[in-house]
């Protein structure tokens, strides 16, 4: 008799699966029809057979002038949508110039540091003509006002504007660590910008509320989904707490989860994040069916890539792909194989972007809608994942929500265990990473590395200054003003914020009225 065998999420995995496996729901075979409630199968009807996800790369490093060159490489070869890094200064709403930003300019993504850049990042790009995501969390209400400042200076119609800002300030706290303000005045921000954008900006998703992070600090695909659903759920509690219509900002939620290499159980985790958030939607009051759909992005595990060997991550990403695509995901990121070494080369982000062309039109994957469901084993997975991920929920409701269970640590803690778990897995060689505690060789091949070079922030500090020096400062002043008073009052930040990057105010400026307004979160 073989001994157990349990899955990462801690689920026993039986040797065969049969009729009796299936969930009561399921009678014998998955019923539910997709494109509707509760979306298990896909939100739409025919998913891929009407159209394909759409093939985002994440870029950005350096310079704004050196990311626009990687952006139209990638357009070239067949990227449908940018998605934009930003390094870590920008990130935490400091400029470039900044003494807290030596060593970090341009390194982890590109410097944003005012409307000149942003100008630069997309010229010779229409921003009515491309779907752009925006990692950014802390200081995405101001990355989002530059973006619009550039549409508007291009004669877009912003109505017809597209693409997502990450704006997930709470994982932050949990598991990633760009936060700036405390937890109270970031969710005021960002219900500002749910309502700004409903007006304004209607196609535009206002929040990508992200499990990925959650997933990378070392959280199982349970607690990924719990995690990330609760989050959820606060977000939408906190702009019915401030009048908003569910119906009119839940359609513009969407989500952004990981996938890992366990086939399977990613495929599952999928599924049930569409199932539960529809009921939660449904619960907390919304009524157009496409306010309960979770649409989601998903990115390959960046913490699954090996330095060692790492022409194996190759396949481990197309195991990611391949989960992704059967899991129906709305948007994919499929990470370069020297990802563990530096940021991808040219030749990495190519062959990152053909492996989801030749899952696209090679593998007759998105052929039929969710192809494995009736499975015995996908469904018991998808209702084991829904159980459990929903007592975790339970659990952190009891608490009051995500943001007292973060303040209490209890999210940090989590995962904090199961990373700990993991890495013991592998130490002891109970999980085996292929090439890195199994399989090993004597000597590795040298992989091209691609090197950020310290000047950048010389460079950057040059531009602020040339800004600073031609730009009205009177203007500035009266910008800088405004958002003071609209951080101690109630109006809206957006207008006042777009206002105030159309005279060239730059990011840690903006950032830091509010620091002086709301303070900093330790």
């Amino acid at each position: 008799m073989s001994k157990p065998l349990y899955n990462d999420s801690g689920f026993e995995i039986k040797p065969v699966y049969n009729s009796k496996d299936l969930p009561a729901s399921t009678n014998g075979a998955q019923e539910e029809a997709p494109g509707q409630y509760p979306y298990t199968r896909g939100v739409q009807p025919d998913m891929y057979r009407g159209r394909l996800w759409t093939m985002r790369q994440y870029a950005g490093f350096s310079t704004a002038e050196e990311s626009n060159k990687r952006y139209h490489y990638l357009l070239q070869q067949g990227v449908m949508g940018l998605s934009v890094a930003f390094d870590l200064p920008t990130q935490i709403g400091y400029d470039s110039d900044h003494a807290l930003s030596e060593g970090e300019v341009g390194k982890v993504g590109v410097a944003i540091d005012s409307l000149e850049d942003m100008e630069a990042l997309f010229q010779g790009i229409k921003l009515e003509e491309v779907s752009t995501s925006m990692t950014i969390n802390a200081t995405a209400f101001i990355l989002l006002s530059f973006y619009v400042a550039l549409a508007k200076k291009q004669g877009a119609d912003l109505r017809q504007i597209t693409g997502t800002i990450q704006n997930d300030i709470l994982k932050e706290y949990a598991a990633r660590g760009t936060y700036i303000y405390p937890p109270k005045p970031s969710m005021r921000i960002i219900t500002d910008i749910f309502a700004w954008c409903s007006k304004e900006l209607p196609k535009w998703n206002t929040i990508s509320i992200s499990g990925y992070h959650i997933r990378e600090a070392g959280s199982t695909a349970v607690q990924e989904v719990a995690f990330t659903l609760a989050n959820g759920k606060a977000y939408v509690a906190a702009a019915l707490n401030k009048g908003l219509d569910i119906n009119v900002f839940g359609k513009r939620l969407s989500f952004f989860f990981n996938a890992h290499n366990n086939l399977f159980e990613e495929i599952a985790k999928f599924r049930a994040a569409r199932r539960m958030w529809a009921e939660i939607m449904k619960d907390l009051g919304a009524t157009d069916p496409k306010a309960m759909m979770l649409r989601f992005h998903t990115q390959t595990g960046g913490s699954t890539l090996t330095a060692q060997q790492p022409l194996n991550n190759i396949a481990r990403v197309t195991i990611q792909t391949l989960a992704a695509v059967l899991g129906g995901t709305q948007s994919l990121h499929t990470n370069g194989y020297d990802e563990a070494l530096s940021l991808p080369t040219e030749a990495a982000a190519r062959i990152a972007l053909r492996t989801q062309q030749i899952v696209a039109f090679e593998s007759g994957a998105p052929d039929t809608v969710d192809p494995l469901a009736g499975s015995y084993f996908v469904e018991n997975l998808t209702a084991e994942v829904v159980q459990k991920a929903t007592a975790l929920m339970a659990q952190i409701d009891a608490m009051g929500g995500a943001v007292a269970a973060i303040e209490a640590g209890f999210m940090q803690d989590e995962i904090a265990r199961s990373a700990y778990a993991y890495q013991q897995g592998i130490e002891s060689g109970e999980k085996i990473i292929v090439g890195l505690n199994k399989f090993q060789v004597a000597e590795e091949t040298d992989v091209p590395v691609f090197r950020i070079d310290d000047s950048i922030r010389e460079s950057q500090s040059q531009k602020l200054a040339a800004l600073r020096a031609k730009r009205d400062a009177a203007a500035v002043e009266r910008c800088l003003l405004r958002i003071k008073e609209c951080a101690l009052g109630t109006d809206n930040l957006m207008p006042a914020v777009i206002e105030a990057v159309e005279a060239y105010c730059t990011l840690g400026e903006i950032s830091d009225v509010l620091r002086g307004v709301y303070g900093e979160y330790r």
